[in-house]
């Protein structure tokens, strides 16, 4: 009886592994498949328009203006990577050093209070930071600006746009950034100190590094988040397709662009908001290629 027993819940135990085996395979090729499917919409759909258009004249274009059948998106190109730049200008130092401060310096009364708020922060909507953004930031960039003798009109600039995603992105820095440092075996930290280093020395030459992966993570993560929003950045960036380099001046991003006039398009202009899409898409690519080729250095 025991034998019969042990022998059924061994084949039980069995069929559950595999089953399980199975959701986990199916779960992995719906990824795929998902991922699969956005590549070929976009393609299928975007590089007629790009043909059509010109590839260089696409992307190096700085007119944007469907009724006429001018699609330059170099405009929107530039003002996604001003405003990413500002982003992590502005949230990657802040993100890191607080995720450095919670990780081992942060009491454990603070602790409990500031974790909470963090991760709150990740689960904020888009449209509630861009409300924010248009009733606190934005005004006071205005205000600012005017007082340093600045002739601006309006204070939806890339200046503004880009604080409000660096306040963004920081739950998803923090988040990544502490949970990478705790870790790293405390041992590292001992052996430092051991050695003569302070704890601020032990932390920045020893700890730091060796989370570095996991940090790198964390801002990939952040930047694309930066570099893919939407809502927000439309209510306070200006949405001006034009080239500048004045930081006090309003920009239209690519996901502003397809947002805004997506609902409207047809024909030739429906394509080309979706080729913006494709652009969008390989710089996300590049940006997670050039992460993997940094993990990979390090690693070596």
């Amino acid at each position: 009886m025991n034998e019969s027993a042990t022998r059924q819940k061994g084949g039980m135990r069995n069929l559950l592994e595999k089953v399980m085996h199975g959701v986990f395979f199916v779960c992995a090729l719906a990824s795929i498949l998902a991922v699969a499917l956005i590549c070929v919409f976009l393609l299928v759909n975007g590089i007629p328009a790009i043909g059509e258009i010109g590839l260089l004249d696409f992307l190096t274009g700085t007119t944007w203006k469907p009724g006429n059948d001018v699609y330059g998106i170099l405009p929107m190109i530039v003002g996604s990577i001003y405003i990413t730049a500002g982003a992590i200008i502005i949230g990657v130092p802040i993100g890191l050093l607080t995720a450095i401060f919670m990780a081992f310096y942060c009491p454990k009364r603070i602790y409990g209070v500031l974790k909470p708020c963090t991760e709150l922060l990740a689960g904020i909507p888009s449209i509630v930071y861009g409300f924010f953004g248009m009733v606190v930031i934005v005004p006071v960039v205005l205000d600012v600006a005017k007082f340093c003798g600045s002739r601006i009109s309006s204070g939806s600039t890339i200046l503004s746009a880009s604080i409000l995603l660096g306040i963004m992105i920081l739950p998803t820095i923090i988040g990544v950034s502490e949970a990478a440092l705790r870790a790293v075996p405390n041992a590292y930290y001992e052996g430092a100190v051991a050695m003569g280093a302070t704890h601020e020395r032990a932390i920045f030459s020893v700890m730091l590094p060796a989370a570095k992966s996991g940090v790198l993570a964390g801002i990939v993560l952040g930047i694309g988040r930066a570099i893919g929003e939407t809502m927000a950045v439309i209510m306070v960036a200006g949405n001006q397709p034009r080239l500048t380099g004045s930081l006090l001046k309003g920009i239209r991003t690519m996901t502003a662009n397809i947002v805004i006039e997506m609902g409207y398009a047809t024909g030739l202009h429906r394509e080309a908001l979706i080729a913006t899409g494709v652009v969008l898409f390989v710089f996300i690519l590049l940006i997670n290629l050039t992460f993997s080729v940094l993990k990979r250095r390090k690693d070596a």
